[in-house]
């Protein structure tokens, strides 16, 4: 079964949760309607699953910062967390 990556982003407004599915014009989204906190888990395990995804077995989420301006350290810090899925059998993501 094909892994891909499922990211989760905020840049201090609503959080975002994806799926890149490369040659697709579009991918899988979801966005919370709060900035904050941060979706737990179980949140993110059922949005994944609302997208017809699942956390790949053994995976574990990460997280990296960025920023909007990677040259300046005072433009608000982006955050993003990655963690390997797959689709769901039978899901038609």
């Amino acid at each position: 079964m094909r892994t891909l990556t499922a990211q989760m982003s905020s840049d201090g407004r609503a959080w975002r949760l994806y799926v890149v599915v490369y040659g697709a014009t579009e991918w899988p989204t979801f966005r919370w309607e709060h900035a904050g906190p941060v979706p737990t888990v179980a949140e993110r395990r059922r949005m994944l699953a609302a997208l017809g995804y699942e956390v790949a077995p053994g995976a574990v989420w990460s997280w990296t910062e960025d920023s909007r301006g990677p040259d300046d350290d005072s433009t608000p810090v982006v955050l993003i967390a990655a963690v390997d899925v797959r689709e769901q059998e039978g899901a038609t993501a």
